[in-house]
């Protein structure tokens, strides 16, 4: 989003630029397949396809030949161990661009407003004239490239429903927000609202349960409660434990999770739907001030969002557990 944002603004100050896209990599490579980078006819640098290497090459072409493609350009870069060396690509590794001249008909402008309402869009660039057409996409559509035709998917954004409007939602908000999350905080309460404000999240004051309902929660969305208020946090989670939500986790303590388990079986969910909570919500990392349980929470959901299992030994209940263990044996060791 802020590369295409860059490019938007350049454009319309009457700039050249060019969007550099990562289509396909071979070995061990720094970015992933979709990772862009925008250039600025003055110099600036937006987004990155690579360890900053490459980077250099580009800024470097650009300072001294100008922006001059008026066509898109298939780039292939550390083919032979010298370019890999040179460009600080992993042994073997290789890495492959495209470098599209931007313009009006870019529909850059169409594409972001698609994205700010939720679409998910493939954006079809002609590899031969440069012209670009937008479309819907479906989910499990992926980048795809041709020898005539280049397709990107983008959006929606991953999106995060935080209830409660408390200091570690406030910590969470910021990362997340750098993390390019869709960030909406939830809280009816006056006196929690008063005083909220986190460049770039927005902030509803509507009932957990029905914002929920109204922001039609889907597999791009992670849903956290955080009051500690079992009116409130069980509210959201009776409705997002039954949506396609990649990640709904809920803070408190093992006992007061045991004790919010039972409470929402009142709500007829079903085992399967249970079991979709994170709670107590995150990894353990010894955490205890509000920044360190922010990351904690969010490398989890990070975890599930990349569809990455993680052992039982680093989650909270888990952990916490074993050490207890741990001090007693230590315990009855010494006595």
């Amino acid at each position: 989003m802020e590369v295409l944002k860059s490019c938007e603004q350049w454009l319309a100050s009457g700039h050249r630029c060019e969007l550099i896209t990562v289509v396909k990599t071979w070995g061990s490579s720094p970015r992933p397949e979709g990772a862009m980078l925008a250039m600025c006819d003055d110099g600036r640098v937006v987004g990155s396809v690579s360890g900053g290497c490459i980077e250099d090459d580009l800024i470097h072409r650009v300072r001294t030949q100008g922006l001059t493609r008026v066509v898109p350009e298939i780039v292939t870069y550390g083919i032979t161990a010298d370019e890999a060396h040179r460009f600080g690509l992993p042994c073997g590794g290789t890495i492959q661009l495209v470098i599209e001249p931007l313009s009006a008909s870019s529909q850059i402008n169409e594409l972001l407003q698609r994205l700010a309402s939720h679409e998910l869009v493939a954006r079809r660039l002609d590899l031969r004239s440069g012209e670009v057409t937008l479309g819907p996409a479906h989910a499990g559509m992926g980048l795809q490239v041709s020898s005539t035709t280049f397709t990107t998917i983008h959006g929606p954004r991953w999106r995060l429903l935080i209830i409660g409007a408390g200091q570690l939602s406030r910590f969470l908000a910021q990362i997340a927000v750098g993390m390019d999350y869709h960030v909406t905080v939830c809280d009816p309460r006056e006196e929690y609202r008063t005083d909220w404000q986190v460049d770039g999240v927005e902030l509803v004051h509507g009932m957990p349960d029905d914002v929920v309902i109204e922001m039609h929660i889907d597999a791009r969305t992670a849903v956290l409660a955080l009051t500690h208020d079992p009116k409130l946090d069980d509210l959201a989670l009776m409705e997002a434990l039954k949506s396609d939500a990649f990640y709904v986790g809920a803070i408190g303590s093992r006992a007061n999770n045991a004790k919010r388990r039972e409470r929402l079986k009142l709500f007829d969910l079903d085992d399967a739907q249970l079991s979709k909570l994170h709670g107590p919500v995150g990894i353990y990392i010894g955490s205890k001030t509000p920044p360190e349980i922010a990351v904690s929470i969010l490398a989890e959901m990070t975890a599930a969002k990349n569809g990455v299992a993680l052992p039982a030994e680093v989650r909270v209940a888990h952990a916490k557990e074993a050490r207890k263990a741990e001090r007693e044996d230590s315990s009855c060791t010494r006595s």
